[in-house]
């Protein structure tokens, strides 16, 4: 075995704190465990220096001792590869005070509980948009396992109930040598519950719970939006061994809307008006989820408007304002026309066109722009 300094060995200074010490040691021993390294001579020797290293700084009185007179003053009160450290423990006590967290437990303790809670569920639930903004109540059927009514979710028959294993005595976890160490792992019979079924359950067989479909009846709070989760405590699949229920959980999706957008607590909409209206203005009815409206359009209306009707939005679910109505005006070219219509529509646009610049500004504006853009073009 390597005679180097064991401050050396475990990468500290000589003036380390016991938890640096411990933080150290455990680096190393994860670095070079003989699990994590099989058939690795060199590990193997790492592993058990960085054993001894920390046997004896980790032990205040045999700290001092090496402090003071080096190897010298530590050589004989070693006792192999079980030696004693931090305070006269044994060597499987250190293993698992440092590697509880890896292994599971310390030093043989229990589990505590043998009993599971459920798994969370989830709900995709659709409504539209109208039921989304006012709120609704929905039946949902969903599958689930409930706790076995026949063993009251104990698992074992009627009139009997489980027995402590007999392998780890009721820990959850045995502890098994393995030439110099011992480590800790959940015990192979039981699986870490502590407790063996030996007549089981005829109705679950064993699992206390039983798989059916329930009848949820679910209230849908006013303002609800895509993505939005509504939790059921309790409504998941139930626990085992006599564990609490998980929850449930519902994952509210919008419809698409043949004519209102949601954004927030706003909602869009489009309203096509004809190009008389747009040009000397008029009131139309436009549609809300409360009702119609009207909305007044003046005069030289242009296509793209954008008109807010203020509170005729929605108020979501998380509170605050109420939200606004937003109605962009495309105005539509007519179709179909008659005879008559176009001779109309064609003395009306001579009309416009003997002052373009005073009826259409920005038609005039583009075709100055046009030709410039050609002038320019000119070598």
């Amino acid at each position: 075995m390597s005679k180097r300094d064991y401050y050396e060995v475990l990468g500290v200074k000589r003036d380390a704190s016991e938890a640096e010490l411990k933080k150290a040691y455990k680096s190393l021993a994860m670095k070079y465990h003989p699990d994590r390294n099989p058939d690795d001579e060199k590990a193997e020797e790492k592993f058990k220096e960085a054993n001894e290293a920390y046997g004896i700084l980790s032990d205040s009185q045999k700290r001092a001792m090496y402090d003071q007179h080096g190897h010298a003053g530590v050589e004989g009160g070693m006792g192999g590869a079980g030696f004693g450290g931090a305070g006269g423990a044994s060597f499987s006590d250190i293993f698992g005070d440092v590697f509880g967290d890896i292994f599971g437990g310390g030093g043989g303790r229990g589990r505590g509980s043998h009993a599971h809670r459920g798994d969370d569920l989830q709900y995709n639930l659709e409504l539209n948009l109208e039921e989304a903004v006012a709120g609704t109540k929905v039946d949902i059927r969903i599958p689930t396992h409930v706790k076995c009514e026949t063993c009251d979710g104990s698992g074992a028959k009627k009139g009997t109930s489980p027995a402590t294993c007999t392998t780890c005595g009721g820990v959850g976890q045995v502890r098994m040598q393995q030439g110099f160490f011992s480590l800790q792992q959940t015990c192979p019979r039981c699986h870490g519950k502590g407790k063996m079924i030996t007549d089981p359950c005829p109705s679950c067989h064993g699992q206390g719970r039983t798989q059916k479909h329930k009848t949820l009846s679910v209230k849908i709070p006013a303002g609800v939006d895509n993505g939005d989760r509504i939790r059921l405590n309790g409504e998941g699949e139930a626990g085992e061994h006599g564990g609490p229920s998980g929850d449930l959980y519902v994952q509210v999706a919008v419809r698409q809307h043949s004519i209102f957008e949601r954004d927030g607590s706003d909602l869009f909409c489009e309203v096509p008006i004809n190009i008389a209206t747009a040009a000397i203005g008029g009131e139309l009815e436009v549609p809300t989820l409360n009702g119609r409206v009207k909305l007044k359009v003046p005069a030289e209306t242009q296509s793209g408007k954008l008109f807010r009707l203020r509170g005729k939005g929605v108020k979501s679910v998380r509170g605050g304002h109420q939200g606004d109505l937003l109605c962009r005006v495309l105005v539509e070219t007519p179709v179909n026309l008659t005879k008559k219509q176009k001779e109309l529509l064609d003395k009306f646009n001579q009309s416009l066109e003997e002052d373009s610049v005073q009826h259409s500004p920005r038609s005039s504006n583009w075709l100055d722009g046009v030709k410039k853009f050609f002038e320019d073009m000119k070598f």
